[in-house]
């Protein structure tokens, strides 16, 4: 019997997974003594409820114990399942992360030329670029969904703009204490046309 790896045992887990229409974002399968625990992170576009989380967790103890019975796989002396939903260090790689995320927060870290005074932007005495981190947060994707709303606030100004998913790939959702403004709240709710047009109006 083979002790899977992480691979391995998303492939072989997706025709259970998939009865719940529900994705496998990660897998993680980790020594903890003399056993092994086994974490499965899942997600679905709309909220994944307790209940299923719970069912969820018992058709795939049963189906890992099969495996083991059969002579499929081997997870040691023992394992401990664990199933639950992503948290903030999952990275936004592929599409449905950002639209699963809609109206959450990243940090983009963003370069701008720094004069030896301080001043950015500035054309005498430059000395490299200067990076800062702005929290943008996200908003519609488009109907390609290769495209992304982001939205910030600089000096009491709500600023949009819409930005390629390939180039911010593998951000991550920030943790966020206080709630956003009701006017950015909107603006997470318009479509991406509307976005567009918005920032057309607006950020002139």
């Amino acid at each position: 019997m083979a002790f899977p790896n992480d691979e391995q045992l998303k492939t072989a887990l997706s025709p259970v997974i998939e009865r719940y229409g529900v994705d496998i974002e990660a897998i993680k399968i980790s020594p903890a003594g003399k056993k092994t625990v086994v974490a499965i992170a899942v997600d679905k576009d709309g909220r994944i409820d307790s209940d299923t989380i719970e069912a969820l967790s018992r058709d795939i103890s049963a189906w890992c114990d099969a495996q083991e019975e059969a002579g499929v796989f081997n997870f040691g002396a023992g394992y401990t399942l664990e199933v639950s939903t992503p948290g903030v260090d999952l990275p936004l790689t592929l599409p449905r992360h950002w639209r699963r995320n809609r109206g959450r927060a990243i940090a983009i870290a963003e370069a701008h030329e720094a004069r030896e005074d301080g001043n950015p932007q500035g054309r005498q005495g430059q000395k490299g670029k200067k990076a800062t981190t702005t929290l943008w947060r996200i908003g519609a994707l488009d109907a390609q969904e290769e495209n992304v709303i982001l939205i910030t606030k600089q000096k009491k100004q709500l600023i949009v703009r819409a930005a390629q998913l390939a180039h911010y790939a593998g951000c991550l959702v920030e943790v966020e204490f206080a709630q956003p403004t009701v006017e950015e709240r909107e603006l997470v709710a318009l479509t991406f046309d509307e976005a567009m047009t918005w920032r057309e109006e607006h950020n002139k």
